[in-house]
């Protein structure tokens, strides 16, 4: 019972004969083995025990799973006859595979060990091609084993193709000729919006021309074309390059959907939206860049991006903006694309997607996509001339009932300018009239003007008199204040005119206490500067200050200065006998601090007596200074 088991599970054989171009090797025509630590050797692969150990592929194409460790895949090949003179090759189709080693026999039945993958320079591939192809030594008729030793950074699918040579070219230039087709196209579209952006000098054909740039990067990098014409000696770029481009497809795709549609105006949350997701896509692709570039494998990341303008265009078509409608077109295609591209990969098969076609299926809906992009744009275009052309007729309608209005309106001023001529003409008689009245009555006013002029003369001359007599009069009553302020008794009303507030009456000491100069009390310098209180004064030399009150019998004084003024006043009024109680009520002050100042001033006025004899006209004044 398990010998049928073990034949259905067995290896299936390719069977090769002179009409076999082309081959591709399917799932029951694989088997794998892993080598988790990168050890195994050919010699032990090719022993008894290891070749039961190698399994079956789980999947239509083989892929490495375990991005850590090594894969031998083997294939069985029988040919007949006919392909002796015949040159055939093995050929690995993803492009980013890091790492090949093919172990082919040859015609000694020895295995030759050839390399070849994305992280070797281009010029060392066997041919200039941007697939791996390794040569078949060994034709003659019967069964052989290949193994291939594989390892990438990324997951990767394993598509082994057996092609004769003559097959490989003629596909190999058919397949660079629709990549130069298609790149072709791609540059057409970029040049024609790009004048048409320097034309018109709108956003939405820059992102456009973007955009397809970078699709024509990302296909350049994924297909192989760059590394082959490009970069051909930076391996390292090649492995990440495809991430580059995609973020900036992405970015692009969003901006171009942002102008295109004015999703600003038309869909506010929606703008919103994108622009958060354009900063998060930023930010993954700068740490992926900087810090794991290895997270550039997860390119249903961008799938996310481009559905979101998938989406926004179908809610801006939804809200009557008719542009959109070939927006979302272009999209649907896109994402059939995508869909296609994704079962070939997987190894699903859908109706009548053949091979080759699920194979260009993402190329050629970037072509339909930027085709009815296009058409997108020129529909907008269409609308916009559309409505210029309106607006346009609106204003020639709008110019033509301007000019019957101006017609009409000057027929009416013509009308109206008649009647008003009349009417200046009979107001310019009567003005004529008043203004010889006007000139009577003006040589009527110059004769009085010169009569006002002669009278406001004397005035002039009167007031200079007037002027003089009160500044003699304000000096007399001022001489009179004084001499009443030195000799008789004034009110404290009156007083306090003379001596209103505390800074007139530092001003006063200041005058009397230094009225034959400076002398400093410490080192007899003359020259000072003002000090810090009020009309003090300190020395330049010393820097010693002396207050106005220094010196004087206000020193330490305690009560207000206008009032300790008066109190001395009305002692040397009184010659010394008004007593201290008629001071506190005359001065509001506590009567045993009037009592103490006139001590001080009664002793002040014995220390004067003498002077006072001699006929001094200082008056209550000469009392301040202490002897």
């Amino acid at each position: 019972m398990l010998l049928p088991v073990k034949l259905l599970l067995a290896q299936k054989v390719l069977q090769v004969d002179s009409s076999v171009f082309e081959h591709l090797f399917g799932q029951q025509e694989i088997k794998l083995l892993e080598d988790k630590k990168g050890t195994f050797t050919l010699d032990q692969v090719l022993s008894p025990g290891f070749q039961n150990k190698f399994a079956n592929n789980p999947g239509y194409y083989p892929q490495n799973y375990n991005l850590k460790s090594w894969y031998w895949y083997k294939v069985k090949v029988r040919f007949d006859s006919t392909l002796i003179h015949k040159t055939n090759l093995i050929e690995f189709f993803d492009q980013t595979t890091d790492d090949i080693i093919a172990y082919i026999p040859d015609t000694n039945g020895k295995y030759v060990a050839t390399k070849a993958g994305a992280r070797y320079k281009f010029i060392d591939r066997l041919y200039r091609h941007k697939n791996f192809e390794f040569t078949i030594y060994d034709r003659r008729p019967g069964e052989y084993t290949y193994y291939f030793r594989v390892h990438s950074k990324e997951q990767v699918n394993v598509i082994i193709v057996y092609r004769t040579v003559d097959y490989f070219i003629h596909y190999a230039l058919t397949e660079y000729i629709t990549y130069g087709l298609f790149y072709g196209m791609i540059l057409i579209f970029c040049f024609h919006n790009l004048l048409m952006f320097i034309a018109v000098k709108r956003l939405q054909y820059l992102y456009y021309v973007m955009y397809i740039l970078s699709v024509g990067f990302y296909e350049m990098s994924v297909d192989g074309i760059a590394f082959q014409y490009i970069w051909p000696t930076w391996s390292n770029w090649n492995e990440y390059a495809y991430g580059v481009a995609l973020f900036f497809l992405s970015a692009f795709a969003l901006e171009f959907t942002k102008e295109l549609l004015q999703v600003k105006m038309r869909a506010p949350l929606l703008y919103k939206l994108i622009n958060v997701v354009l900063i998060i896509r930023t930010v993954y692709f700068v740490y992926c860049f900087f810090f794991n570039r290895g997270l550039f494998i997860y390119k249903f990341v961008d799938s996310i991006t481009l559905a979101i303008c998938f989406f926004t265009g179908i809610t801006v078509w939804s809200r009557g903006f008719k542009p959109a409608r070939f927006f979302v077109l272009g999209y649907t295609f896109l994402f059939l694309g995508l869909i296609i591209k994704l079962a070939t990969v997987l190894g699903l098969n859908i109706g009548v997607v053949n091979r080759v076609l699920g194979h260009y299926s993402l190329s050629l809906s970037f072509i339909l996509e930027m085709v009815f992009l296009s058409f997108s744009i020129g529909d907008q275009v269409r609308l916009l001339r559309k409505d210029k052309d309106a607006a346009q007729e609106e204003t020639i309608r709008q110019m033509e009932i301007n000019v019957e209005l101006k017609d009409s309106i000057n027929r009416e001023l013509e009308h109206q300018v008649r009647i008003r001529t009349s009417e200046v003409i009979q107001k310019s008689e009567e003005l004529m009239k008043q203004a010889h009245i006007i000139e009577e009555q003006n040589e009527e006013l110059l004769a009085k003007n010169e009569k006002l002029e002669e009278q406001a003369e004397e005035i002039h001359r009167m007031n200079l008199l007037l002027q003089k007599d009160n500044i003699q009069l304000k000096t007399n009553i001022e001489k009179v204040t004084d001499d009443r302020a030195l000799s008789k008794e004034l009110s404290f009303e009156e007083f306090s005119a003379k001596y209103p507030d505390q800074e007139t009456c530092y001003k006063f000491l200041s005058e009397l206490k230094w009225s034959n100069g400076y002398t400093c009390a410490r080192c007899a310098n003359t020259n000072y500067c003002g000090g810090r209180m009020p009309y003090s004064r300190r020395c330049t030399k010393c820097t010693y200050e002396e207050s106005a009150l220094q010196k004087t019998i206000f020193h330490n004084n305690r009560i207000p200065i206008n009032k300790a003024f008066y109190l001395v006043y009305l002692m040397y009024t009184s010659k010394g006998t008004i007593s201290s109680h008629q001071l506190s009520e005359k001065l509001d002050i506590r009567q045993s601090t009037c009592w103490s100042y006139s001590i001080r001033v009664k002793k002040a006025m014995n220390e004067r007596k003498k002077e006072g004899r001699k006929g001094s006209t200082q008056g209550w004044s000469r009392l301040v200074i202490e002897v």
